[in-house]
């Protein structure tokens, strides 16, 4: 019998519940635009009301493609409000990559920008997306829209929509298995799954990192992350409200706008190139970092040369962590303690991790190699539509095979050593080498070619293509690439792309990945300002 349903199941009730009156500023723009707890409560559920308007049902899927912006946050929370699901898709996504995204999650409501409205008007109405809308942010300005016809609503911008409707809305109840969101992630094969994320998994993960990190009310977070992905939207904001701290809510990562945030905030959250970047500029100092605690990286591994440079410069030593889009935090260095460069620290509590036999399934023991695997309430509920693929990652016992592989030392330190896939993680997003390599392969004068992540000081791993050429074909670099700019999203597209005669195979004439890699490993090679001693 499913247990009974309790307010503080559902995530924004759990992590919100102390806000409905406060004063207490949540965030705050570059511009110094303000939102309050109290904001929250009254906004996003202005936003709810306008989403069930629009037909929005309980566990209904709401696809969002739009800026980073205060409203998109809310939106988020009124979704959650609304008992529906949230799918954030990420800003670069092309007409072709959104039509597979939208066609599997099959979404009552997605939401895009002013700009990109006409452009998506046939695909969703081919789709039978129920309605298609803006959010209408301030840089969209609020004027009405015509949609078009079809199954395709014509509406006005939801902002617009929700300012003459109540700030008081009745969530709906959720219980803590049930979905809260949809986060699209490349695998081994085939395309794109959404990996499904209960309100339980988000809320025990918020929970758990809020006291691991140490975050309380007095913390100033500064937030240059996008927030369609798990690290700036799950982690970053969902830890914030949990500890009820508050955000510098940047739009994106620039160098000269972090910097001069500094001062202003207490932590950041960043992927390595964001570190790289600073330490190329001669204004980062002990001076501009005194007041902050904490620096935490993820997303993408972290140079042990940058981990050291950021000491030297400023005194602090990057805590460096291990997440995946289905499962949020994993591992954490300590917050007291020693962090260790090149290791994501001990798992996390409430998390078993084992590392396995990646043929037997056999546990290993301390120091061996192998197949990280984790059980813990942060692991997601599973593949949406896609059960096969659900039982293939998971064991009988309930531990979740990451595909990474790693050791464990005697202190219970995790080290990733490689991943058993050939995903990329360039600047903190998931690169599957398939797609790429089969837009590269369709193009003229193209034999084949084969995809890698190459070490890269700024983005961790630079996306490299490696390809054969017809005999008769004459393909430069800027060609390819000028071609594959109306295909991919501009995180996918190769840093490089290196011509050779043939790929190297093996005996049953599978392309050796690893011996490419291991060729071009230099390709990008490191190295940060000198700086006088």
């Amino acid at each position: 019998m499913r247990p009974e349903r309790s307010p503080t199941d559902a995530l924004f009730a759990a992590l919100c519940r102390r806000g409905a009156a406060l004063q207490r500023e949540f965030l705050r723009t570059d511009t110094g635009r303000t939102l309050r707890y109290a904001d929250l409560h009254a906004e996003s559920a202005r936003l709810a009301h306008a989403l069930v308007a629009l037909g929005v049902r309980p566990g209904e899927r709401v696809a969002v493609q739009v800026d980073k912006s205060p409203e998109a946050v809310l939106l988020y929370l009124a979704t959650l409000r609304a008992g529906a699901v949230y799918l954030p898709l990420n800003t670069a996504y092309t007409e072709a990559e959104l039509e597979y995204f939208i066609a599997d999650a099959q979404p009552a409501l997605f939401v895009c920008t002013r700009a990109r409205l006409p452009q998506l008007q046939p695909l969703a109405a081919r789709l039978h997306v129920r309605a298609l809308v803006t959010l209408g942010t301030d840089d969209e300005g609020d004027t009405d829209t015509d949609a078009g016809a079809g199954t395709v609503a014509g509406a006005v911008p939801l902002l617009t929509a929700a300012r003459a409707l109540p700030a008081e809305f009745d969530d709906v109840p959720r219980h803590r298995d049930d979905l809260a969101a949809i986060l699209y992630t490349s695998g081994t094969t085939g395309r794109s799954k959404g990996a499904m994320l209960t309100h339980g998994n988000l809320l025990s993960n918020a929970r758990t990192l809020a006291l691991h990190w140490r975050f309380s009310a007095d913390d100033v977070l500064l937030h240059a992350l996008p927030i369609f992905h798990i690290h700036g939207l799950f982690v970053a904001i969902n830890v914030t409200l949990a500890a009820g701290s508050s955000l510098l809510f940047l739009p994106r990562f620039d160098p000269a706008a972090v910097l001069a945030a500094l001062p202003h905030t207490t932590v950041m959250m960043g992927v390595p190139t964001f570190y790289v970047r600073l330490l190329n500029d001669a204004r980062l100092d002990r001076a501009r970092v005194a007041r902050s605690r904490l620096f935490i990286s993820g997303s993408a591994p972290l140079l042990t040369d940058t981990h050291s440079a950021w000491r030297e410069r400023t005194g602090h030593v990057i805590l460096e962590r291990y997440g995946l889009s289905e499962t949020g935090m994993n591992c954490s260095n300590p917050y007291d303690g020693e962090r260790v460069p090149g290791s994501v620290g001990p798992p996390l509590p409430d998390v078993s991790l084992r590392i396995s036999d990646p043929a037997s399934a056999a546990p290993l023991p301390a120091g061996a190699i192998g197949m990280i695997e984790v059980r813990g309430p942060n692991v997601f509920a599973g593949y949406w539509g896609a059960p096969d693929k659900t039982r293939a990652q998971m064991r009988p016992d309930g531990y979740f095979i990451t595909g990474d592989l790693g050791r464990v030392d005697e202190r219970g330190y995790v080290y990733i050593v490689g991943r058993g896939t050939d995903l990329v993680i360039s600047g903190g997003y998931n690169v599957y080498p398939k797609e790429v390599e089969t837009e590269i392969d369709a193009l003229p004068g193209v034999l084949e070619s084969a995809v890698i992540g190459l070490p890269h000081p700024d983005f961790g791993e630079g996306v490299t293509a490696v390809v054969v050429p017809h005999m008769t074909a004459t393909l430069t670099e800027s060609a390819i690439l000028a071609q594959l700019r109306a295909r991919l999203a501009a995180y996918k597209l190769p840093k490089r792309i290196i011509f050779v005669d043939e790929l190297p195979r093996n005996v049953m004439g599978k392309v050796q990945k690893a011996q490419l890699r291991a060729r071009y490993a230099g390709l990008y090679e490191p190295h940060l300002p000198e700086r006088d001693t």
